[in-house]
């Protein structure tokens, strides 16, 4: 049997394909005009990488925006429910997920089991998220994708105060009229928005087997700060952490299965 898990986020699109217990199949794609034809283009693209149609799947569940939508789920699941499984069928001595998007940030607490039994989440403030960080690369004149490799260049961050994107911003530009080095505006930028990221921590218990996921999960400056200010050390997992969510849903939709 073959199950299908569908998480349709505000930047990317992810999917996977589970059997046999292996994942046999993934795909992460840019998302289009609308969640529903997001999913169709993801999934099709997902299910020709493994040369099978939409009628090889067993059971399909979705998450992610526009999760109640999707004509071929057979199902659907909060994402802090999905990262949370996802993560911890990809390890289980996960029991604390830091889940950073691009609109939003979730610290999630889970049990031996994979489920969820605390949550923190910022989706109010843009300072704790991807859109903040993109935001800043744009400031100093660097994409999202090298901001962090940029950051891991400096030992001498500079030290912003301000926790609100907007003034965040405003300072970035008065380092640059300082003629400070880019390097470390850059390092400076992962500990401000890491910070606020922080500042939800506070309100729930972490434990220290901990691991990212979510698109910010791929910037290693990220890891760094947030390990530091944390004082944690992430867990990797064994596939592409965007996917987490995704191989949730997909897990979720096995367990539906066999449940009957």
């Amino acid at each position: 049997m073959i199950f299908a898990g569908c998480d349709i986020g505000s930047l990317t699109g992810k999917a996977v394909l589970i059997k046999d217990n292996r994942i046999i199949s993934t795909q992460i794609i840019r998302v289009l005009s609308d969640p529903v034809r997001t999913a169709k283009v993801l999934m099709d693209a997902t299910l020709e990488k493994a040369g099978l149609a939409y009628d090889s799947i067993t059971r399909c569940c979705t998450t992610g925006y526009g999760r109640e939508n999707i004509p071929f789920s057979n199902m659907n699941i909060s994402e802090i429910s999905c990262h949370g499984m996802g993560a911890h069928w990809l390890d289980n001595s996960i029991r604390t997920i830091l889940d950073i998007g691009a609109e939003d940030s979730k610290i999630i607490l889970i049990d031996e089991k994979g489920r969820v039994i605390d949550f923190a989440m910022n989706d109010k403030c843009a300072a704790g998220t991807g859109r903040c960080l993109d935001k800043l690369s744009k400031a100093i004149n660097l994409r999202i994708e090298d901001i962090g490799g940029v950051s891991l260049k400096s030992r001498n961050p500079v030290n912003m105060t301000n926790v609100c994107s907007i003034y965040m911003e405003l300072e970035v530009i008065r380092h640059l009229y300082e003629k400070t080095k880019i390097k470390d505006i850059a390092y400076g930028i992962h500990d401000a928005v890491a910070s606020r990221i922080a500042y939800l921590a506070k309100s729930v218990k972490i434990e220290r087997e901990i691991t990212m996921t979510g698109g910010v999960s791929r910037n290693k400056g990220m890891i760094r700060s947030l390990g530091k200010i944390l004082n944690v050390r992430f867990k990797q997992l064994s596939v592409e952490p965007q996917l987490a969510g995704a191989v949730g849903a997909a897990i979720f939709a096995m367990k539906e299965e066999s449940n009957g």
